[in-house]
């Protein structure tokens, strides 16, 4: 892999909005499977895609060879269908010129440096970006518009006024939720 082909991949991404939307769409998904809070996952560089198949969506993200990022976070992408592979490969990338001797003998080329990458590469089933465009949420096989649920918390509704379709106004029966000061967030 040469970083020529990285900057262009990077450079077709930002040509066109489609793949940009779609990589955001990549994102979205890798965050609310919250692989961000594994180690590594967040310093990941996409070198590759993102490559629209007709059912699947692939990226190719790279991180330095000291850096593997947590496999155990894949995992929580197998559920939804997600393939993963990990490999290693080398990046190479051309040398500062200071000298004749930093160009490759015969031309005017510079000498090239490599280095040990992890490649980890993401296929996305298509219906799995689409659904989480949409914004639907399904829970005990019913999906739930996201939207109705923001809506619920604007509107500080209990799990008793949720299930009625009534407001909560009794601040007696509400749950304290969203007091900071009573959890314990392991920090």
């Amino acid at each position: 892999m040469e970083l020529k082909d990285i900057i262009e991949n990077t450079r077709t991404i930002y040509m066109t909005d489609s793949s940009l939307n779609i990589l955001m769409d990549v994102e979205r998904v890798v965050d609310n499977a919250d692989m961000y809070a594994f180690d590594n996952w967040i310093k990941g560089e996409l070198v590759q895609g993102p490559e629209v198949d007709k059912y699947w969506i692939s990226c190719s993200f790279m991180y330095p060879y000291k850096m593997r990022p947590d496999p155990r976070a894949g995992i929580r992408l197998l559920d939804y269908g997600c393939k993963i592979t990990y490999k290693i490969d080398y990046m190479t990338y051309p040398l500062k010129i200071e000298s004749p001797d930093d160009f490759e003998p015969g031309t005017k080329k510079p000498k090239k440096k490599k280095f040990k990458v992890w490649i980890v590469t993401i296929r996305m089933p298509k219906e799995l970006i689409s659904d989480t465009r949409q914004g639907y949420l399904e829970i005990a096989g019913e999906q739930i518009s996201m939207e109705d649920v923001d809506e619920a918390m604007d509107q500080d509704l209990d799990e008793e006024g949720a299930a009625d379709g009534s407001m909560g106004d009794d601040i007696s029966s509400m749950d304290a939720v969203g007091n900071e000061d009573e959890f314990d967030f392991g920090v």
